[in-house]
């Protein structure tokens, strides 16, 4: 198996974030346009936006948060050609929960929805921290 395959599930991240700023644009366009904003107060306030530009946002915020971590492993991972099927399949488990945590942040926002979903990814970098000492030490 290549080692290579491990940056798809980091493609699928770079993605996600490349996305929610995407998404953050268009509502704030939609906000703007809709009056609903005081153009003054939201130059330098985040909180002058309605809570549909807040929930995307914060969630691009979240992306600069554990997904660094997931970063820095999977290149640990390529790096020492360390890359197997299980580190697959967890990088796999972890790009898919950041997906379905954005989906859950920027839409219902419901927490203990989002809380399950965040805990799954942070528990899979946990095991992924674990298998990478195991090998390297």
């Amino acid at each position: 198996m290549s080692a290579t395959l491990i940056l798809w599930p980091v493609i699928i991240q770079i993605a996600l974030t490349l996305a929610m700023f995407i998404l953050l644009g268009v509502r704030k366009a939609k906000a703007v346009k809709s009056g609903q904003i005081d153009r003054k107060k939201a130059a330098l306030h985040n909180d002058a936006w309605p809570d549909e530009v807040l929930k995307v946002s914060n969630n691009i915020q979240n992306q600069f948060q554990t997904p660094i971590l997931f970063y820095v492993l999977s290149i640990a991972f390529l790096s020492t050609n360390a890359v197997s099927v299980s580190v697959l399949t967890l990088a796999w488990v972890y790009a898919l929960s950041r997906v379905v945590h954005a989906y859950v942040h920027v839409g219902s926002n419901y927490v203990p929805n989002r809380f399950k979903v965040f805990l799954v990814g942070v528990v899979t970098l946990m095991i992924m921290m674990i298998i990478l000492a195991k090998q390297t030490f």
